[in-house]
Formats: C-alpha cells, sequence, structure tokens
C-alpha cells in the first residue's frame, strides 16, 4: 500500500499552524467567533427571544442565562421532527444520541453540517496533526486505522425521512470523506451495525488480517476488541498480529484504569497514546505534547468558551469568565457556544488549567457524583431511579448506597459494584440484582448498550451492607451529622473501598 503519511504532512502543518495562530491570539480568535456565532443565530428562534440583536459582544453575552438540556429539550424535539431555524438556522438532520440528563433517558445533541465539519472532523484532524508533528518519524497512513465507531440504533419511533439519530461516531463515520476510507477500516457496513454479538466477530474478521498503523475509539469498547483479535488468532500480543501499530487515539473516558491492561496486551515499546477530548457536545482537546497529562483546549474549532470558577458552581445564576482570563491551577466547569446551536451551555464537565497560551487542562471529572468508568455516563437520578424500582418490585427497603466501577481484568469484564444498607432485605438477593439491573438499563441508555449481549459490561453486583455501615464510615471521616451525605456514585473505587473493608471487618 502506498505510504500516505508524507504526502499528508504539508496540510497538517498548515493544521497545526492554524491552530496556533488561534492560541496567541486566544481574545481575539475567541471574541471574533462569539460575533460570527450571534451572527448566524439571531435569525434563530432561540436568537429572538433572546435578544440576539442587542448583543454587541462577550460582556453583553454574558448576561444571558445558561442552559442545560432541559432548557433546549423542547427546541431540539422540534428540530428532530423537522423545524428549522430553532437553534441554529436550517433543518439539522443528524442528532447524538447520549445519556446524562435529569428529565429524560436520553438527549438529543443537534450535529449540524458546520458543526461537523468545522468541530469534530477538524478537531480529529488536529489530533493527527499534532501527533504527526510530535513524531515526524511516524508511517501512520502506510497502512490501515481501525476506527471503532456505534451505530444509528435509537428508540425515537417514526423518524422524519432524512433524519438520523444514534451515536456521534455513526455521524462520523457515515458521512467521513470517501478519501479516508483509503486507510480506514472497517467498511461502513460493519462500522455502523447496530447489534455487537454480530457485530464484534466482524471486526476481529475485518481487522486480523490488515496492516493496522493506528487504533481509535473508547478504551473499554477497544479492550474487548483487541481480546477478540488476540483469542482468534492465538497471539498473546496485538503486535503479533499488527507489527505497525503505533498509537491509539483514544477518550470519552479516562484511560487511566486502563492503561494495565493495555500494556498486557502490547509491546510497550512500540504503544503510543494520545489523548483526545471529544463528547456528543463537541471536539474541545487534544494532548499537549509526548507524554504530558494535559491538553490543548482547542481554539480553532468553532467553539465559543467560558469559565464558571469553582466558588459558582452551586450558585442560582453563576458568574462565568472568558476562557482568556482562567488562571493555572484553578477548577472551573465548561461552558460552550457552538454550531451546533448550544448557546452558553453547561456540558457539566470541570477541567483544572495547567497553563495559557497556549490554554492547557486536565479533565478534573463532573460537576455531580456519576459513573462514566466504560463510557455509559450514569448519573445518580438514573441509579436512584432503578433503585426505587427494584426495591418497589421485590417489596425490600433500602437505607442507603453507594456504587462504583470493577474495572475488566485480563479475563474479566468490567461491571457496577453497589454497596446497599437494606430496612427490608429482599427475599432473593440474586434476583433483586437482576431487576436493578434491568431497571438501570432501563433509565440510561448508554448503560443499556454496554450490557447488549453481556460483551463489554457483566451484571452489576450487589454487596449487602451491615446494619449501621454508612454512618460509621461517615463517623470515620469526620462527617457524621446533620448534613451528613454519603457519595451515592463515584468513576473510582476511593470511597468504596474503605467502606467495603469496614463492612468485612463487621462480619469478623
Amino acid at each position: 500500500m502506498l505510504d500516505l503519511t508524507n504526502i499528508s504532512r504539508p496540510m497538517m502543518r498548515q493544521i497545526c499552524a492554524a491552530e496556533r495562530r488561534a492560541q496567541e491570539q486566544c481574545a481575539l480568535s475567541q471574541q471574533k467567533l462569539l460575533v460570527e456565532l450571534l451572527s448566524r443565530g439571531r435569525g434563530t428562534v432561540w436568537g429572538h427571544e433572546h435578544g440576539f440583536d442587542n448583543i454587541k459582544g462577550a460582556a453583553n453575552f454574558q448576561g444571558l442565562p445558561l442552559t442545560q438540556y432541559a432548557d433546549i429539550r423542547p427546541y431540539i424535539e422540534r428540530m428532530v421532527s423537522g423545524g428549522s431555524d430553532m437553534l441554529w438556522p436550517g433543518v439539522c438532520r443528524r442528532f447524538a444520541q447520549s445519556s446524562g440528563t435529569s428529565d429524560g433517558k436520553s438527549k438529543y445533541v443537534p450535529i449540524t453540517r458546520r458543526a461537523l465539519n468545522d468541530n469534530h472532523y477538524a478537531g480529529a484532524a488536529y489530533s493527527l496533526a499534532s501527533y504527526l508533528d510530535a513524531y515526524p518519524e511516524s508511517h501512520l497512513f502506510g497502512g490501515k486505522n481501525f476506527i471503532l465507531g456505534g451505530s444509528f440504533a435509537n428508540e425515537i419511533a417514526g423518524l422524519p425521512s432524512g433524519v438520523k439519530v444514534g451515536d456521534l461516531s455513526a455521524t462520523l463515520i457515515d458521512r467521513i470523506n470517501p478519501l479516508v476510507n483509503l486507510v480506514r477500516i472497517p467498511s461502513k457496513s460493519i462500522a455502523l451495525m447496530s447489534d455487537w454479538t454480530e457485530k464484534l466477530p466482524r471486526l476481529i474478521e475485518a481487522s486480523a488480517s490488515k496492516d493496522v498503523r493506528s487504533i481509535s475509539g473508547v478504551p473499554s469498547w477497544f479492550l474487548t476488541v483487541l481480546k477478540g483479535v488476540l483469542a482468534a488468532t492465538g497471539a498473546d500480543n496485538i503486535h503479533q498480529v499488527w507489527p505497525n501499530l503505533e498509537v491509539f487515539f483514544h477518550g470519552g473516558i479516562a484511560f487511566g484504569p486502563y492503561r494495565e491492561q493495555y500494556a498486557h496486551i502490547t509491546d510497550p515499546a512500540k504503544m503510543r497514546y494520545w489523548e483526545n477530548y471529544n463528547a456528543s457536545e463537541g471536539f474541545f482537546g487534544v494532548q499537549h505534547r509526548i507524554g504530558a497529562p494535559d491538553m490543548e483546549l482547542l481554539m480553532n474549532t468553532d467553539t465559543y468558551y467560558e469559565l464558571i470558577p469553582e466558588s459558582e458552581w452551586n450558585e442560582a445564576a453563576p458568574q462565568t469568565i472568558a476562557v482568556w482570563e482562567a488562571r493555572p491551577g484553578q477548577v472551573y466547569e465548561l461552558v460552550i457556544t457552538s454550531s451546533n446551536g448550544l448557546w452558553r451551555y453547561r456540558i457539566g464537565d470541570t477541567i483544572r488549567v495547567t497553563g495559557t497560551a497556549p490554554l492547557t487542562f486536565t479533565i478534573a471529572g463532573r460537576t455531580r457524583h456519576f459513573i462514566n468508568a466504560f463510557g455509559e455516563e450514569v448519573m445518580v437520578y438514573n441509579t436512584d431511579a432503578a433503585l426505587e424500582a427494584a426495591c418497589r418490585l421485590t417489596h425490600a427497603e433500602a437505607l442507603n448506597y453507594t456504587a462504583a466501577p470493577v474495572y475488566a481484568g485480563d479475563r474479566t469484564r468490567g461491571r457496577h459494584q453497589w454497596l446497599i444498607e437494606f430496612a427490608r432485605k429482599p427475599g432473593d438477593m440474586e434476583k433483586f440484582a437482576n431487576l436493578l439491573d434491568s431497571e438501570l438499563q432501563k433509565q440510561n441508555s448508554d448503560y443499556q448498550a454496554k450490557r447488549a449481549g453481556g460483551l463489554f459490561l457483566d451484571r452489576l453486583q450487589v454487596i449487602e451492607a451491615r446494619p449501621g455501615l454508612f454512618d460509621r464510615w461517615l463517623a470515620s471521616t469526620g462527617k457524621l451529622g446533620g448534613q451528613r451525605k454519603v457519595p451515592r456514585l463515584s468513576n473510582d473505587r476511593s470511597f468504596i473501598d474503605p467502606m467495603l473493608a469496614m463492612n468485612q471487618s463487621l462480619t469478623e
């Protein structure tokens, strides 16, 4: 196969140069973008309702209310049904489905044509460009690049003709430049399959004999695919199958818990990792430099940023600062305005700023407790509702609970682990766990997708807490009192492991 890496380098250098100019002139580039976005938004329903005609710049714009998904759900429902000029000019026919909203099982983020090209694809192009800049000896495009995507499976009945709703990655693959298919696997027909019990063997078959140079996707999902390739080929190490594999472009969830597992099945001397901050709402960040834990906040991908200081998170009307006013060492909640029709939108992510010019950051977490160890975005309102339903169906009563992920091992899949203190125990704990798992799938479409076919996540595990465990734990932390709160969910095991140890001591 012709190595297209060197042919692509001039274009990649231009992409890097454009982003660096935008970084160097952060305040100017951001303000110019805001003016342009507001100009496009004036003719929309949202623009009329929020007085875009009277907004002259960043200071005026900060006077508008911040928004969350509940605020824009009615507009998006009309957009999905074919409504035009709602949040962005024209008709939008693509929507990224994800969980993480308190007023419904799923949320649907518009993917306008401009956002697709100027944000999502532009961010991906910069990720490639920055990687090639960091590794000038790379031969990334001398073989195939394995991009793992989702599907257009959704639960909306009666979609209008031409409207597609599903995983963001499905639209990215479906609308990709045909030239990219010269260096990409698998085929669209396989990449967009919705049934993972059928899709997984097809992915393995389509990739095992190819000269794969890079892999791109969510760490938890790709781990299952790689283990399948190893099992099918009898190899112990993925570089025995793909000797020229050089990099994993990963994002969506934290990579740290998976690093050791990837080290077990790759050749560490050959394997590199390049992190991206890409979400349904946009492509926001790319790894800053080799071996760095922080990323650059992208300034040339059609997104205007604001930041909410930590002291403002719980205020009724939080004050924001402009992104060029960020201070290193501070943690902020991210607010975006973009050509996908999200205006002053709180995406719920928090970042810790590590530097300016360029603005670099690490992802600090979410503004609420959550579990997103496997890309499932399970929130407290999901687990509260699931637990209530399981208790009702089994005539049980729960006093308190916490939950955390158990990461996959070399021969095991990941799962959620619940520690529950009951006032009245269910008669059959296994039946209760099955019901709780089923109800959580009903509450959260991403968890449901990860549980499908038992390919990525095992059924959750329920451990019974001894009477008084949570009060004992709170007392041990110095937080027992009228305002005591047990963390319902955690994306790591820092809370649940000490509780489990204490629970074990109470049984001895």
